[in-house]
């Protein structure tokens, strides 16, 4: 019985030396390595060029598909992280509902901000929604929001830190020699607000002024020194259950 021989195509150079090759061997491999290459340089620049909001959809959908949190996956883009609830723990969640949906019901969108961080979630409020320019004394229409805000505190399981920020402008007089005095008394007044008036266990909370020296912004615009003047109302960490690679280093 014969077997059949291969197909070689033969051919010789100038010596008269032949090259035997199997016919179009060479060009199968060279295509598939020019694809691979393409596809790498395609990568690059994809990366290269990527929006921002190109990428969350991106994690978005990966969170979906591995479905690793509790409630879903759900958030968005914002100066440092996420502002949605559905990426935390239950009790997590509720809290951070409570208070959008006051923030909605004031109308206070512009005054306050959420975040996420390693500390726990944050509620940073601009001072000109609770005080005067350079006093610490709790102004009349700040009552309504520390009010929903004493209810959602009273009925969370978080400790709850109230720290004051200023811009670096210098304040001295015969109250606030510094910023740390007037930062410093901005939290207090606030912590005393909700102990006298709404009952609030004083063993939940806690009070701290950072001056000028936490600022969200660089002190370089009156814009940027406004938001650096600001009170943070923190729910403590210690149940958020924010995965390590979710959160932002401070």
């Amino acid at each position: 019985m014969k077997m059949k021989q291969k197909k070689v195509s033969r051919r010789t150079n100038k010596t008269g030396k032949v090259f035997e090759n199997e016919k179009g061997g060479w060009a199968i491999t060279f295509c598939g390595f020019v694809l691979i290459l393409l596809a790498f340089f395609i990568m690059l620049s994809s990366f290269a060029t990527m929006e921002q909001s190109k990428i969350a959809q991106f994690v978005k959908s990966f969170s979906h598909a591995i479905s690793f949190l509790e409630g879903g996956v759900k958030f968005g883009l914002g100066d440092i992280l996420i502002e949605s609830p559905d990426i935390m723990s239950k009790k997590s969640a509720d809290v951070i509902s409570q208070l959008k949906h006051m923030v909605k019901r004031l109308e206070m969108d512009e005054e306050i901000v959420f975040s996420i961080t390693q500390r726990g979630l944050v509620m940073t409020v601009i001072d000109k929604a609770l005080f005067e320019l350079g006093s610490a004394e709790i102004a009349s229409e700040a009552f309504p929001l520390l009010n929903s805000i004493a209810k959602i505190i009273s009925q969370s399981d978080f400790p709850v830190r109230i720290e004051g920020h200023t811009d670096n402008l210098p304040i001295h007089n015969e109250r606030f020699p510094s910023n740390w005095e007037l930062s410093t008394s901005r939290a207090v007044n606030i912590l005393r607000y909700f102990v006298e008036n709404e009952q609030i266990s004083p063993k939940k909370l806690s009070a701290v002024g950072y001056a000028e020296f936490q600022p969200l912004f660089p002190n370089d615009t009156p814009e940027h020194r406004a938001k650096n003047r600001r009170v943070e109302i923190l729910f403590v960490h210690a149940e958020m259950d924010v995965p390590s690679e979710l959160r932002v280093d401070e």
